[in-house]
């Protein structure tokens, strides 16, 4: 028996109402507050179709990704789906393309909360983003029931912003007409790139499934929440998005760094800005504690079949946490935040969680029919739609990720092959 066999099992202790909270603090996270710019950059009047688009692709993924967490309620999502389905090298893949794009989301999320809570670019800034990744990572080390509970305080907090939010700018004079769905002009291309990025706001209904080994009752529990959450958050942006076109319009959206703020205070309401600051920063808070688990558990997957160093599968025997994972998360997390900015990660996390999307619907395709809960077709539709979305986002992006991705497989061949000789000696 294997070290990693060895350790004990993770604790299954959420129900519907946690795991659907877990999701929505990672879907109305951050996102929510900073998006709308490059997104309205690239779309311009489309933006609505962008969200369209992203809800669209988003529902697919939710949905091969429920169908097969139902079968396979184990850490790691389309880490052990892509090896359970198609084979191990997709599956490595999919764990890959997670963990790379999500760590550099955990550092977007800690440097976003800092922004708001430290206007002043500076050390002290970079400073405030380390200590928000050390006492979120020291929360999740001492349980997901704490982590749940917490995640449920910060996304209330973030919705009663919202609300505030949309209250402000219903209650004002609105001074743009609202476009259509899709407004003469609009660029395709632009607007798939919105939706790319857009996309960034959705994916954090992966966090449900990649915890299946922490819920009760999974088959039913796991496709109960994610579809609650995803629909809830379709919706809030709907709204969002909805308010801020018709009180700022699409120039304004992207122009502006902080929309929902400039929004605000367009709406005669400067003194909301505050709230909405605060808002902004709890919400930062919200997304980057759900995304540490997550990585946490595809990290512990990864580990226990080998394609990372064993040590990061151990679970805490007290508290039944992948402590060594996110402790180590957590170091890379603190490295980033200190030596990198928010230009680009977006779209280089969208890339990656695309892509594994994309094996999550290709492997949800080739399950038997009483495994299905949803038509083929919708997997078909998710993954054509993760990959085209994947190859519009910003060049930049698009290419830093694949290359990231490349050494990773590289890696992993290198070291199969190594370990083949070695048995072949042997």
């Amino acid at each position: 028996m294997t070290a990693a066999e060895q350790q004990p099992g993770l604790v299954r202790g959420l129900g519907v109402p946690d795991a659907v909270v877990i999701g929505l603090g990672s879907m109305v996270g951050a996102g929510v507050f900073a998006v709308w710019g490059p997104a309205a950059r690239a779309a311009g009047e489309g933006l609505l179709a962008g969200l369209v688009i992203a809800a669209i692709v988003a529902y697919c993924n939710a949905a091969s990704s429920a169908q097969l967490a139902a079968v396979y309620p184990v850490s790691g999502g389309a880490y052990v789906y892509g090896r359970e389905r198609l084979s191990p090298t997709l599956g490595f893949m999919a764990g890959s393309c997670f963990v790379i794009g999500k760590t550099a989301s955990c550092a977007a999320m800690a440097l976003t909360f800092a922004t708001y809570v430290v206007p002043d670019a500076g050390w002290l800034r970079r400073g405030v983003a380390l200590l928000a990744v050390v006492l979120l990572a020291a929360v999740n080390y001492r349980g997901v029931t704490r982590t749940a509970r917490l995640t449920r305080i910060l996304v209330v907090c973030s919705l009663t912003v919202l609300a505030l939010v949309l209250v402000l700018l219903q209650t004002s004079n609105s001074t743009h007409r609202l476009p259509s769905v899709w407004p003469g002009g609009t660029s395709v291309y632009g607007v798939l790139q919105a939706a790319g990025l857009l996309f960034f706001a959705f994916a954090g209904y992966a966090r449900i499934a990649t915890m299946g080994e922490e819920v009760r009752d999974p088959a039913r529990t796991i496709p109960r929440a994610v579809s609650i959450a995803l629909l809830v958050a379709v919706g809030i942006y709907l709204l969002i998005g909805l308010a801020l076109l018709s009180s700022v319009g699409a120039p304004g959206l992207a122009a502006s760094s902080a929309p929902l703020a400039t929004a605000v205070s367009t709406a005669d309401a400067a003194w909301a800005i505050p709230v909405v600051r605060i808002g902004a920063a709890l919400a930062s808070l919200g997304a980057l504690l759900a995304l540490i688990a997550g990585i946490g558990r595809t990290t512990l997957a990864m580990a226990r079949n080998g394609d990372l160093p064993g040590w990061l599968a151990a679970v805490h025997p007290r508290f039944r946490v992948p402590h060594h994972a996110e402790i180590a998360l957590a170091v890379v997390v603190g490295v980033l935040v200190l030596t990198t900015d928010l230009r680009g990660v977006i779209g280089f996390s969208s890339f990656g969680v695309l892509l594994y999307y994309a094996i999550a619907n290709a492997a949800a395709f080739t399950q038997p029919r009483d495994q299905r809960r949803w038509p083929r077709f919708v997997s078909v539709l998710g993954l054509l739609g993760c990959v085209v979305l994947a190859f519009t986002l910003p060049p930049a992006s698009a290419v830093t990720a694949a290359a990231v991705l490349a050494v990773a497989l590289l890696s992993r061949w290198l070291l199969v092959r190594s370990g083949r000789a070695g048995s072949a000696r042997s």
